[in-house]
């Protein structure tokens, strides 16, 4: 762990109208894809690495605590896997514990815990949020040595978080079904002189039993969103027909559409070849919801993440100290390509953050700020607005948006972000 304090706090110096008792403790974290997430630091050249959102953290008056957290592929000395679900957050809430433990030998404001995270990252920060003491990490703590402290924390910031994922392939296929081409940027595992990894495009189609299975999820979705009971901003619920339509995907639209707007009053193009309907007022009137998913396009083939060859990251992290991977969902198990064993659903429940929403024996941070950008194509644009909607359903202040033009990516707004910090300390 890493631990960062603005030096004008040792001489009783004030930063950003902050002092060492008041300033806000902000927790990065480095997870992506579910792999181990370093402890970081300010001229980091490693990947993966946040440096300068902690030295931009840092001139704001804001502790900064950097912890390392297992992930999916790491061993110990005996060859046996001792990252695997949940270890990544058993270790943030060790974390957040040790820094409460210490409260009076470090700089401030235990009351004022914010966790940061992008994609996989921006799900440990969510489930942090979500999950502050609950049962379920207890015999995890204890086994780790965790110091006897609560792991609540105030406020969670996440960016793309990738989440709910025993729901995310019926979500996919809810929003992409009927798109058979796909996309997208993959790690070639190698490195290029400076030890950054090296990218490369990849495309592909659909095949006849990916097109099968794509209709059966799409199915399966609408009676998952409907269980949710959700409900928008007036009381009215949220719901889906048996063909994916209905009150819920039109709100998810307009979340999008006031993307567009912001983008098109800041002087940004947008057009209907983008599947935005803009009257002679530059104002957006309608979107072509078709015609918008055609224009980011799909990135994953199906499933999307409990793939039925169990080579993506998410089996993988379901995997126990001595087998490396296993199906999550029920459906992928039934349908797998490979023998497979199907992970603890307990720990698959253990991770998900809308687990604990309305759990009354946990403690969810109150405040909220999630961006999932309108053009990201990791998950669904379902699964980001149903943690937004569940978490304000059970009275917690959240700050949502899909920025406009935006992919998979986080960081991009620490102005903004660090503003809402300032807002809600």
């Amino acid at each position: 762990m890493n631990i960062f304090v603005p030096l004008a706090y040792y001489h009783d110096g004030i930063v950003n109208g902050y002092n060492k008792d008041t300033a806000p403790i902000f927790m990065p974290n480095t997870v992506g894809g579910y792999m181990p997430g370093p402890r970081d630091f300010p001229g980091n050249k490693a990947f993966p690495s946040n440096a300068q959102t902690i030295v931009k953290a840092l001139e704001h008056g804001y502790v900064v605590v950097s912890a390392g957290l297992r992930g999916r592929t790491i061993k110990d000395g005996n060859g046996k896997f001792v990252g695997k679900a949940p270890a990544f957050l058993v270790d943030m809430k060790a974390a957040i514990r040790y820094v409460r433990h210490n409260r009076h030998l470090i700089p401030g404001n235990t009351d004022r815990i914010i966790t940061n995270g992008t994609s996989a990252g921006g799900a440990t920060s969510a489930a942090t949020g979500t999950s502050g003491n609950a049962s379920f990490f207890e015999k995890y703590l204890q086994q780790i040595g965790a110091a006897d402290e609560s792991d609540a924390i105030f406020a969670a910031s996440c960016y793309c978080p990738i989440h709910n994922l025993e729901n995310a392939d019926s979500a996919y296929e809810w929003e992409f079904n009927g798109i058979n081409d796909w996309t997208r940027t993959t790690m070639t595992g190698e490195k290029d002189s400076s030890g950054m990894p090296i990218f490369k495009n990849i495309s592909g189609q659909l095949t006849s039993e990916e097109q099968a299975n794509s209709k059966l999820l799409k199915q399966n979705f609408s009676s998952y969103l409907n269980n949710l009971n959700l409900t928008d901003e007036t009381g009215n619920k949220l719901s889906l027909n048996d063909d994916g339509s209905g009150s819920f995907l039109n709100y998810v639209e307009k979340f999008i559409k006031e993307s567009a707007q912001k983008a098109l009053d800041s002087g940004k193009k947008v057009t209907a070849d983008q599947g935005i309907k803009v009257d002679s007022d530059n104002v957006v009137k309608d979107i072509d919801w078709e015609k918008y998913l055609n224009f980011i396009t799909r990135m994953k083939s199906v499933p999307a993440f409990d793939d039925l060859d169990m080579k993506n990251p998410e089996p993988n992290l379901f995997g126990d100290g001595n087998e490396d991977s296993k199906h999550f969902t029920n459906f992928s198990q039934d349908k797998s390509h490979v023998v497979s064993n199907l992970a603890d659903q307990t720990i698959i429940k253990g991770i998900n953050p809308l687990t604990y929403i309305n759990d009354k024996t946990s403690q969810t941070a109150k405040y909220w700020r999630i961006r999932h950008g309108g053009s990201d194509r990791d998950t669904s644009f379902a699964i980001p607005v149903i943690l937004t909607t569940l978490l304000r359903n059970a009275g917690y202040q959240v700050d949502f948006a899909m920025p406009w033009g935006t992919p998979h990516s986080g960081d991009y707004d620490l102005r903004d972000l660090f503003t809402w910090i300032d807002k809600i300390c």
